[in-house]
């Protein structure tokens, strides 16, 4: 079986942009990694640190320098809270075969779409917020997560993920008695 092509991209503040290449633009195509901006690919810092793993980006910084999965896991928790507790959820999705978006504007941390769909062919089957095991979560916190779901017609999955980087799911759904 060929391998896929490693895509070269730089590391721009918060984000990840690719050259302009067709290996780029079917990262996006084929699996919906990033977003199209003009001839280039941008990627999330999550997203990007998934394909740098997977072989399939290499990084750049400013100087054109080649930055390790170390480095760059180091910079994206400087940059985004709760970076690592995302990324195992992200990782775990993506493994499954889900494609995973983020979900800021519904109040979310991410939208997960079921097996096969792509996002623009239909909507998001879940919104997903990633927690580790040993924060806590108020009523009101668990009640407003429950309504950004049931107001954006997904269902609410949480993704506690435990100090092995493992993730327990649990989906939660309004009842009528």
């Amino acid at each position: 079986m060929p391998t896929k092509p490693t895509v070269t991209s730089i590391l721009v503040e918060d984000v990840v942009l690719t050259e302009d290449s067709d290996a780029a633009k079917e990262l996006y195509n084929q699996s919906r990694y990033g977003s199209i901006q003009g001839d280039k690919v941008q990627l999330s810092l999550l997203e990007a640190l998934y394909l740098l793993e997977k072989g399939r980006l290499k990084i750049l910084d400013g100087r054109k320098k080649e930055v390790s999965s170390e480095k760059f896991l180091k910079k994206a928790k400087k940059q985004e809270p709760n970076f690592w507790t995302r990324y195992c959820v992200f990782k775990n999705m993506r493994n499954r075969g889900y494609v995973i978006k983020t979900a800021l504007k519904f109040g979310a941390d991410f939208r997960v779409y079921d097996r096969g769909v792509k996002p623009g062919e239909d909507h998001a089957k879940w919104v997903v917020f990633p927690v580790h095991e040993g924060s806590t979560l108020t009523w009101q916190e668990f009640s407003s997560k429950n309504r950004v779901a049931h107001s954006t017609r997904k269902r609410l999955m949480i993704g506690v993920v435990d100090d092995e980087s493992d993730v327990t799911y649990y989906e939660v759904r309004w009842t009528r008695p």
